[in-house]
């Protein structure tokens, strides 16, 4: 099964009211493991970037009112594609695939909002799994922000001052992961095992029973001294009706 764990940063909450995507990372996953593949691109949202949307990503920092130089490591956006300009490549990289997403709702309502600026088909519903909802099940009542997933899962978070596209899709990743039983949620589980040179073997995964049993190490008198033990618990033992 394919997945792609997504995520996106905006110039703020409402496309409807003119915010933008800025920026969009991506991780593929293959029977919920990561392949190495990746998406990855910033965005020319074509607008100014709100101090408190800066305060959280620190994307384009010279589309600021007033602009200000960018520092170290900090993303200008005026010279990055717009989306029309990525929207192809990015669909092309999704597919079909499941999208796994932390707050689905959000990230889904931007999407298709550029898509459909555009005219182009939108991403159905059904196609995310919001990881906040899983998270809000699994442990009512307790904070599941991706941060304290993180506490709570023991995943290095530290190198996550801002947040930031690719970086969360990452750590979402890893969190999806715990979320659905850890890295290997199916590992010996499953009805369809793997035979040396990737051929699918159908029936139980159980083991057989041996071709030769076992030889017994019971002496001859630890039976004996068995057998009395049983004889002397009548004949309603368990072990006499079981046997």
């Amino acid at each position: 099964m394919r997945e792609i764990v997504l995520d996106t940063e905006t110039t703020g909450f409402e496309p409807e009211e003119g915010d933008r995507i800025v920026e969009i990372g991506a991780i593929e996953l293959i029977g919920h493991m990561p392949t190495g593949r990746t998406y990855h691109q910033y965005i020319n949202p074509q607008r100014s970037m709100p101090a408190e949307a800066f305060g959280v990503h620190g994307i384009g920092p010279d589309l600021l009112e007033p602009p200000q130089d960018p520092k170290p490591g900090q993303q200008t956006l005026r010279d990055k594609p717009l989306f029309r300009d990525i929207a192809q490549d990015f669909v092309d990289f999704i597919g079909d695939a499941r999208l796994v997403i932390h707050n689905a709702a959000f990230d889904m309502k931007f999407l298709n909002a550029e898509l459909g600026w555009l005219n182009r088909p939108l991403l159905p519903m059904d196609q995310a799994l919001d990881t906040l909802a899983i998270a809000r099940r699994r442990f009512p009542g307790s904070p599941a922000s991706l941060d304290a997933l993180c506490r709570r899962f023991g995943i290095d978070n530290t190198s996550r001052t801002l947040h930031g596209a690719l970086l969360d899709s990452e750590i979402l990743a890893e969190v999806y992961l715990e979320l659905i039983g850890g890295r290997q949620p199916d590992f010996a589980l499953s009805a369809n095992t793997q035979r040396a040179g990737g051929d699918t073997k159908s029936d139980d995964w159980r083991p057989t029973p041996r071709p030769t049993p076992l030889q017994s190490k019971l002496t001859n008198e630890e039976a004996a001294a068995h057998s009395a033990f049983i004889d002397s618990l009548g004949d309603g033992a368990l072990w006499k009706r079981s046997s």
